[in-house]
Order: structure tokens, then sequence, then C-alpha cells
């Protein structure tokens, strides 16, 4: 049973579940080759430093994506002292931010994955990683589940690429910082329940800098992706075409829109899914196959239960009237 806040910590050690689990956690460099002018090779640098954890005794690892974007090659490294140069990128997908290594060794420390739908909001949970790039292994900190279902847009990449939306997140005032990317969120079981992946940044609305605001991928929803990596070596989409906000109360009353949730269409993509449904900026998609769309999570967790060719229904509230939409869904195109 999941061990909530409101249970006394004496009897539960933290140490306990930081000696289990920390073994497996690996340090990830992010290297690529730069130009050193006319006349040179181009040269290797450190590019950045991510986490990743060890999930199955054949070494695959499993990191984010942004840890190994861009990479020309990577090295892992254990905290046992290995250090590994010839290492697997299995696969990746930019859309949920993961990516699956696979190191060539034998006898490795191996984290058991548990199941981030046992989670309540109040849970005690262990964040490890290599915070900062320290020397001298993997930080532990703790904290706990602060919320959970939530739904980010993740910073642009460094060529100006916006961010992939990411759902279904958990958050916790666990401590992460730059370098925890790619690691565990555990529970006080020791098995794995997130991968760490992003913080908080600077509040749209004050200015101010976001504290104790950190959010990690759910295992339930990673693990099935890193499966689809290591089976096939890349993950396929199914997609609808439409770029979208949440439609809160306050702006349905600004819109003058009768509906108090929903994602409400920006632009729909030319030649997609959704323009050949017919579907318009400003339609508001409140439901998809009789699921209400009641958080910014749904349209995302929703789809992924499909596949590309798959048909759903939408209800849609156009001009305060409501109609349903059929729509076939496509295939994402890769980056």
């Amino acid at each position: 049973m999941p061990v909530s806040a409101s249970d006394t910590l004496p009897g539960v050690s933290i140490s306990a579940v930081a000696r289990e689990v920390r073994p497996a956690v690996v340090q990830i460099v992010n290297k690529q080759l730069v130009g050193a002018g006319y006349y040179s090779q181009p040269v290797e640098q450190q590019a950045g430093i991510g986490s990743g954890v060890i999930y199955d005794a054949k070494g695959y690892i499993l990191t984010n994506y942004h840890v190994i974007e861009g990479a020309d090659s990577v090295t892992v490294a254990l905290p046992d002292g290995r250090s590994f140069d010839n290492v697997k990128i299995v696969g990746s997908d930019r859309d949920t931010d993961l990516a699956v290594l696979q190191i060539p060794a034998g006898n490795l420390p191996v984290a058991r994955l548990g199941s981030s739908s046992r989670l309540e909001v109040g849970d005690w949970v262990v964040a490890i990683g290599n915070a900062l790039g320290l020397k001298g292994g993997p930080t532990v900190t703790v904290g706990v589940v602060s919320a959970l279902g939530r739904a980010e847009q993740e910073p642009p990449s460094s060529d100006g690429t916006p961010g992939p939306y990411l759902y279904d997140l958990i958050q916790t005032d666990a401590a992460i910082n730059p370098g925890n990317s790619g690691g565990p969120l555990i529970n006080l079981q020791g098995q794995v329940v997130g991968i760490n992946t992003l913080v908080a940044g600077v509040t749209d609305y004050s200015g101010y800098q976001a504290q104790g605001i950190g959010f990690a991928i759910a295992i339930d929803t990673a693990k099935p992706i890193a499966d689809e990596i290591v089976a096939t070596g890349h993950v396929t989409h199914p997609y609808i075409g439409i770029s979208y906000q949440w439609l809160s109360p306050a702006l349905a009353r600004r819109l003058g829109i009768n509906q108090s949730y929903g994602l409400i269409i920006a632009q729909v993509g030319t030649g997609s899914p959704a323009a050949r449904a017919g579907l318009r900026p400003r339609d508001v998609i409140v439901a998809l196959d009789g699921n209400e769309l009641t958080d910014e999570s749904s349209l995302g967790r929703y789809l992924k239960e499909h596949k590309p060719g798959d048909t759903v229904t939408l209800r849609v509230l156009r001009n305060n009237q409501e109609m349903t939409v059929k729509v076939t869904l496509g295939e994402k195109t890769l980056d």
C-alpha cells in the first residue's frame, strides 16, 4: 500500500530507498561535435549532463529525450565507477520527452518499476539524479506528491522549436535541479513511479521564479513508450492536427462561449485530419468518444489509447451550438 504523508515517517527509511535505487541511477553525458576552424577537424565537446535509470538487466536505461537531444555520442557512468562510451541510443521520442539507451554490461543494478496510478496527493516520494553534475554520485532529495495529472509545455529547443506539451505529469516539491532530468521519482517502497523531467520557471503573471514545483512523467505513461522504443526503435503517435488552448471559465466569459471547460481550437493544420473533418478555429471540443475533456491532459490521455487510422467522435461546440464530428486520426510525422 502507498505510504501517505499523514503516516509517520519513523519505520519508513528514506536511506533504505536510496540504498536500493541509487546504484541504478546513471549519469548521462551528451557529447556533440563542434567546428574548430577551417583547417581543423570537428572536436567533441560536452553539451550537457543528465540522469537515467537502469530498469532492465539487459542494460536498458530510461531517460529524457532532451538529455540526449543532438548528441553525436553519449557516455554513461554508474555510481559503482563503471563508465561506458559505447552506448546505444535505442530510440527516442520528442513528443513524450523520453528515450531509451542500452549499455553492454552484465551484473547491473536494476530499479523496480511501480505504478503511478496508485499515487495519491500527499504521498512521500524520493528524487534521485545527478543534480548540477556534482562529483560523488547522484543526489537524493525528498518531498511529496503535490498534484497529479498536470499538463505542462517544455521549454523550446536550442534551435527555438517550441517544446512539446507533456500530460499526466506528477507534480512534486522534491528538489529537482539541472542534471536531475531523466532520473527516477521513487515511492517509499523503492519503486520508480516517475521520470523527473522539468521544473516550473518564471510565472507568466508575476515574473517571480517559482519555488518547489517540479514535474515527473508518470511511469504508467513512460513504460509503454519505452516498450515501444525497445520493440521498434521509434514511437508512433496518432494526431488530429490542431493547436488549442484550455477553455477556462474566465476565457469562456470573455469569448461569450456557453461552456465552462473544453479545448478551444486556435489553429487547424492545412491538410490535417482535423481540416478534413471540417473542424475550425474557435470550435470547442468538449468530449472524445463520450469522454469529457475536463482538464488539459484529457485529449492527450484519450488519444494515446488509439492508433493512426482509428476514427474518433468529437462533441464540439460551434457558435454555442453542439454538434458531433468524426475524425480519422493521422500518423504524426517524426521530427
